[in-house]
Formats: C-alpha cells, structure tokens, sequence
C-alpha cells in the first residue's frame, strides 16, 4: 500500500496538472477569440481603404475640369456656354422659371 507520503505527492500532481489544463484550455479560447477579433478588424480595415480608395478615385476627378463641369451640372444647374437648354412641359405641369 502507497505511504501517505506518495498518495499527497500524486494527488499534487493531479492538481498540478488539472490548473495547468485549465489554463491552457483558457489561454487556447482567448486565441481563438482573439482571431475572431483580428479577421473582423481586417474586413472593416479592408472596406475602409476600399472607401479611402473610392474617395482618391472622386477627388482626382473632381479636381479635372471633366470633374468640375459635372458638379456644377449635377448641383448647381448650371449650363456650359455655347449648350442650350430645353425645357419639356408636361401636359399636367407647369414651368416655373
């Protein structure tokens, strides 16, 4: 029969190796969390520098004469010189001016 000696000494290691399990079990879930929180960190650092590049791509054009005269068409209704405008009435409607 085991003395009392050998019985306390295997049940330390018991224990020993049961909170060395624990925390790696512990430490294995906060990786795995913590690569969940990187993939999503990447997707929105990804969308963002897809907006940053949809951005660039407007402030170039906008800074071309191109660019310019579509602004001031879109919101500012302006005519170019030498076009003309032409206004359509609908039957139901009336043209203020």
């Amino acid at each position: 029969m085991p003395s009392l000696k050998q019985l306390i000494f295997f049940a330390l290691i018991l224990v020993g190796l049961a909170i060395t399990w624990s925390y790696y079990r512990f430490e294995l879930d906060r990786i795995a969390e913590i690569r969940v929180q990187i993939e999503k960190s990447e997707a929105v650092l990804k969308e963002k520098r897809e907006l940053v590049r949809d951005y660039k791509e407007k402030v170039e054009f906008y800074k071309t004469q191109e660019g310019v005269e579509h602004l001031a068409r879109e919101q500012y209704n302006l005519v170019g010189k030498g076009e003309r405008v032409i206004l359509l009435k609908s039957p139901d409607q009336e043209i203020e001016y």
